[in-house]
């Protein structure tokens, strides 16, 4: 039987036949969660270093995307490139 267990307090967009549980807080009572966290974690830093060699005005080898000063900063002059999330309220969204 399957059963995915997700950190946070919301279902996975699954199909709805598919068992699972969240868990708040779930990178701490979970180690199956804890290490799928790291995991995706690398994957995604390793993604924002290719990323930076495409779009390197935005230093993502640097910050890995997240809203620090620099990034806002490099969103305000740029403007968002095709890997930013749209549906974030973007310093730098041009319209």
């Amino acid at each position: 039987e399957l059963l995915v267990v997700t950190d946070g307090n919301k279902r996975a967009p699954l199909p709805p036949d598919i068992d699972q549980r969240p868990l708040v807080k779930g990178d701490q009572r979970s180690l199956n969660i804890a290490a799928a966290s790291i995991l995706a974690k690398v994957h995604r830093d390793r993604l924002m270093q290719r990323y930076d060699a495409k779009w390197p005005q935005y230093g993502f080898a640097k910050h890995k995307g997240y809203p620090t000063a620099a990034h806002q900063e490099a969103l305000m002059m740029h403007g968002p490139c095709p890997i930013h999330r749209q549906s974030f309220n973007l310093a730098g969204r041009r319209r």
